[in-house]
This record gives structure tokens, sequence and C-alpha cells, in this order.
């Protein structure tokens, strides 16, 4: 490792980083930090070793592209200080600073910011610790005031979301939706499909797909999932004025005209959390959102009345029955069940498919002799989704398990079958 002793030049890493939102709201901008950071290592007498940015970025995890730039050239030695213009561009949690500084110490490195308080003495070091611990608070703090702020209007009647739901659109204000009719309509063709035709969802997508009708995100092909969503929003389902009152503030209420039907909008729905990881890919490193999320009980969140659908009840109630035999086969992480081992043929070849995965998330389908293998002898080059095909073959032998008639005609048939082989054996 170089010496950073006197003896050998300095040696120090710009690094910059801003988030999304941060960019969008003040224009702290990855040029304005860089252009402030070079002046300090002119003045002290540092050689620049590089430059090192990390845009739209976090600063609640160390999981960055930049960072870990940053930590690999640490680790490879001769550097004498990472310098930001802010000790939160390192990070955010007062937690994970402690963690790089001991990091970068023990390969004789300093962390070092432009608004630094104090120095390396044990005083220094105390008295940036309380005042990063004070910044924490007071983001904390702007966070709560923020939530009780969307609460509050919530409570008023008003709708909180970046975009208007498909079958409705913004008003005037952009605070409540009015009908959107032609979205709508293709709203209660779905719940006729599953409420009362009992399609499955694979159906549904198919015959949406198959006479154009776009998604709510544009595309032409949907998506199992997102129709599944659509079918258990309280938007579409019709609520008396006497159910209204229960999920309603009187405020709203009162504001509501009794004898007439409106759906829910419900603010605080889901509690979601997301996560920043880092993962080892063929090209490299690859850096990923982890969401969790679960559905909070109906008395932790505030209804917001929307305009009648128009989707008779009966429709909703009967999709979400059919939901019930609607199940997801495929899991994230762990397989619930699969349809390799010969159940699954390709159509090109006729051999048994197989499993695939990636990045043990991503489940497929694909010919064990097609590109999967880098094998020739077959064309099939698709892989199939094994959600999608998966709940394809569940609601097909959900539909025939369900059909007396059907389970009746099939036993019948094998029970032939068997007997014509059993009068040909001599």
């Amino acid at each position: 490792m170089p010496s950073t002793n006197g003896h050998a030049p300095k040696r120090a890493i710009l690094y910059a980083r801003v988030s999304t939102d941060e960019q969008a709201r003040s224009g702290y901008s990855l040029a304005q930090q860089i252009e402030a950071l070079r002046a300090y290592p002119a003045r002290e007498g540092y050689e620049v070793l590089e430059e090192v940015a990390d845009p739209g970025e976090s600063g609640a995890s160390l999981e960055r592209p930049g960072m870990d730039r940053v930590r690999d050239l640490v680790a490879g030695g001769g550097v004498s200080a990472v310098l930001a213009q802010d000790r939160d561009r390192f990070s955010r949690e007062p937690a994970y600073l402690y963690l790089l500084r001991e990091e970068f110490t023990a390969h004789e490195t300093r962390i070092k910011s432009l608004n630094d308080r104090g120095d390396d003495s044990p005083e220094g070091q105390l008295t940036d610790g309380i005042l990063d611990q004070l910044a924490k608070f007071e983001r904390a703090k702007t966070a709560e005031r923020s939530r009780r702020g969307k609460k509050q209007k919530a409570r008023l009647g008003k709708i909180l979301s970046s975009r208007a739901a498909f079958g409705f659109d913004w008003n005037a204000a952009r605070d409540s939706y009015v009908i959107h009719p032609e979205q709508m309509a293709v709203m209660r063709r779905i719940f006729y499909m599953a409420g009362v035709e009992r399609r499955s969802l694979c159906a549904i997508r198919e015959q949406l797909s198959e006479d154009g009708v776009p998604s709510p995100t544009g595309k032409v092909q949907w998506d199992i999932q997102s129709i599944r969503k659509l079918l258990q929003r309280d938007l579409y389902k019709p609520h008396t004025y006497a159910e209204m009152r229960e999920l309603v503030t009187p405020d709203v209420l009162a504001r509501l005209e009794p004898g007439t039907n409106y759906g829910v909008y419900w603010f605080g729905e889901r509690s979601e959390t997301r996560k920043r990881v880092s993962e080892n890919g063929e090209g490299g490193r690859v850096y990923r959102h982890r969401y969790t999320s679960s559905v909070r009980p109906v008395v932790d969140r505030i209804g917001v009345p929307v305009p009648d659908s128009g989707i008779p009840r009966e429709w909703v109630d009967g999709a979400r029955a059919n939901l019930k035999n609607n199940r997801r086969p495929a899991l994230a992480g762990r397989r619930f069940w699969d349809l390799s081992g010969g159940i699954l043929r390709c159509s090109e070849c006729g051999r048994a498919m197989s499993a695939r995965t990636a990045l043990k998330k991503y489940f497929y389908y694909a010919c064990t002799v097609g590109p999967a293998k880098r094998k020739p002898g077959c064309e099939a080059k698709k892989f199939h989704k094994a959600a999608e095909l998966e709940e394809w073959v569940w609601g097909k032998l959900c539909s025939i398990l369900t059909d007396p008639e059907k389970l009746r005609a099939g036993l019948e048939e094998m029970i032939e079958r068997e007997r014509q082989r059993c009068s040909e054996i001599p």
C-alpha cells in the first residue's frame, strides 16, 4: 500500500450524490457539488484520483454504484481522503456513516466534507455525531408532517395519487375522480367475464389482447396480475350511503347524496417498504430495488368516495369469488409446483420442457434442447413465463374438475380404452 505519511502525494476521491426528488425539488445538481469540491484539493495539496457521482441515488442505503466504486478504490490503497460537499451525501443514516468511517480508517483513508463542524478529536467526532442525529430527527419530523398533511387531505375527501386509476379521470381541481367512459366500459367487460361468465384470468387476458384493448399502461398485452388487482379494488364496487357512513368522515358524508352508490378509494391501503440491493450478474454488479408490502386493516385506512362505476354488485362479488380459484402457483423465491418432468412438451420438437430461473426470482419454461442449453436441434426460442403458463393450466384444470359432465365423459372414455386394451390381450 502506498504511503500517505506526507512523503508521497496525498490523493483524494471527490464524491457527489443527488437523489431524484432532490434534483427535481431544489436543483441540487451533481455539477454544482463537483465544482464546489474541486477547490478543496487544490488548496490543501491533494491529487484528485477520481471524481465519482451517484445520480438519482437515495442516501438511505449504501448499495449504490458510485459508492461501491469509492469503496473499491479505497480498498485498493493509496487514498488519503474521500471528500463530499455535505456529510449526508455519503449517507443520511448516521450508523452508515460510522460504518464507512471505520471501513475507510482501516485503509488509512479519512472521510471529509465541506460542512464538517469538528475535527478528528473525540470532541469533534461527538459534535459531528450529535449534529448528524439532529439532522436525522429533523428529516423524520418533516416526513411525519408531510404524512399528517396527506392524511388530513384524505379525511377531507381528496384523492392523493400521481395518476388517476383505470376507469377514472381527474376533475378540474385534480383532487377527485370523474368517470372515464371508454376505460370504464372495459372494466365493466372485465367484471362481466370474471363474475358472470366465470372466465379465468388467463382467458380474460387473452380475450382483451385478441380484441386489441389497450391495458392501463397503454400496451396491447395485458398482465394477469394487473387484472387481478383491478378486480380486487373497491373503486369499482358499489357502496350504499349507509355503507359509506362507516367508511368516510362525517364532513365528507354530509356532501354525499342518500340513495346514491359510491366507490371507495383507500388512502393508506398498503404498507410498502423499499430496499436497495446489489447482486452479481453476468455483466458485473446489478442494482435492484426489493419491495415488500402488506395490506393494512380497514380500520387503519381512510376512505374517500368516488363516483359509482355502474358495475353491478353481483358482478363484483362473483368476480372475487372466482379469484379464489385463480391462485398464483409461482412464488418469488420458492416454487409451489411446476410443470416439468414431461408434463409440458415443446410444440416444435416434442421434447420435454424444463423450468428455468433468472436471479432466483424470475421463472420460465423452455425447451431442453433450445437456446437455454445452447444446443442445436430445435428452433424454439421462446421462454414462457412460469406464473402466466401455470395460471393458464390451473384455470383449465379447474374448469374440468368443477364440471361433473366433463369428469364423467373423461372417466367413461378412459374405461372404454382400458376395456379395448384388455380385449386385445391374448
